[in-house]
């Protein structure tokens, strides 16, 4: 079995970025996983649920690696507050609206997910530190299998080769793509590639119990 990359980033720190670098590079990518087929078939995975489910994660796949990606707050905090306020009603709704894994993962990442809390700068901003704090406590005495990553730094590609041992093909050195910009989050639809892993199965999920 091939070893597993997780990126457990919090959305809008340049997850979709990532996954579109790491398709270039040659790894089969799935942008968030709902199915047990998408998890089995992607070597590199986002997004939902892997920033909620990294520790669970770990135990299923050993030898996988975990790239957490940051963000500076005052880029962070506008642009998670603009995604969260537009996907609120459908992740509280309990007659339908997203799939509950999705549901799953924000409530408990961003909980208690109220719309007087998404209006709070300290509130999210507690969310993103409490999670990147369990993430190093989770990992400390393991840093090889850990790359914490800012996707603006200068160095940043450089270092996600060197973790990852990879030497880019031509064309591939210049760094990230810069793509769901102004608070857009639908640019992973969009791609046409043939390692990309579909993280449903069309349209359908595994059912949760």
């Amino acid at each position: 079995m091939q070893d597993k990359i997780f990126i457990i980033g919090l959305p809008r720190t340049a997850t979709t970025s990532v996954c579109l670098a790491m398709l270039n590079l040659g790894f089969k990518t799935a942008h968030t996983a709902y199915t047990r087929a998408a998890m089995t078939q992607a070597q590199v995975i986002a997004d939902t649920p892997v920033f909620c489910d990294y520790r669970q994660l770990d135990l299923d796949y050993p030898g996988a690696k975990f790239i957490y990606l940051t963000r500076e707050p005052e880029l962070w905090l506008p642009s998670i507050r603009q995604l969260l306020k537009r996907m609120y009603v459908n992740l509280q709704r309990s007659d339908g609206g997203f799939n509950p894994t999705l549901k799953r993962c924000y409530n408990r990442v961003f909980h208690p997910l109220t719309q007087e809390n998404l209006d709070r700068d300290d509130f999210l901003l507690g969310c993103y530190q409490r999670h990147q704090q369990d993430i190093l406590e989770y990992f400390r005495g393991r840093e090889q299998d850990l790359l914490m990553l800012d996707v603006s730094e200068q160095e940043s590609f450089s270092r996600l080769l060197a973790f990852l041992n990879v030497i880019p093909g031509e064309g591939l050195e210049q760094g990230f793509d810069r793509i769901n910009i102004g608070g857009k989050v639908t640019a992973w639809n969009k791609v046409r590639h043939p390692l990309k892993i579909e993280a449903t199965q069309g349209g359908k999920i595994d059912k949760v119990a």
